[in-house]
């Protein structure tokens, strides 16, 4: 099976209430129906990074959160993660101010993740970014994760 680690924002997209704005609504709802019909068909994956950012907030909905994330294994941040989340922003291919997601990126790409599955589109799932990003990744001896939102991934 293909691997996917999942980012925070998926999680949130998850769990919220309904929208009211148009395109999130819509990202909900892709979301909701990744989660129905495509997530078992791949192995899932967080890490300390996304239990720390879900926990985080109002404690019914962080509550709501937790108890998705719950049945998935935790990739373990090691160092080779730290050093390469480190490179990623001395290499600015992301802003200083974005550390969880270059956090996110080299636990993925440390573990041999296949997909990083995000709503971020600012400073992970950007063709410009995920561009730099990979550049980085692989001149620091790793295959950077595809990333991409639950749309790009609902088909096999």
């Amino acid at each position: 099976m293909e691997s996917v680690y999942l980012e925070t924002t998926l999680i949130s997209y998850l769990c919220s209430r309904p929208s009211r704005d148009l395109l999130v609504a819509a990202h909900q709802q892709v979301t909701s129906d990744w989660w129905t019909s495509r997530r078992e068909a791949f192995d899932c994956f967080i890490s300390q990074i996304v239990i720390d950012e879900v926990s985080a907030g109002d404690p019914d909905e962080a509550r709501k959160r937790m108890e998705i994330i719950n049945m998935f294994p935790v990739l373990e941040v090691t160092e080779e993660a730290l050093l390469l989340a480190k490179a990623i922003l001395s290499s600015e291919a992301i802003p200083p101010r974005a550390v969880r997601e270059a956090a996110h990126v080299s636990v993925a790409a440390v573990h041999d993740v296949n997909y990083l599955l995000t709503w971020n589109c600012t400073h992970l799932a950007n063709a410009q970014v995920i561009r730099r990003l990979s550049v980085v990744c692989n001149r620091e001896g790793f295959h950077m994760p595809i990333i991409c939102t639950p749309e790009e991934l609902m088909r096999g």
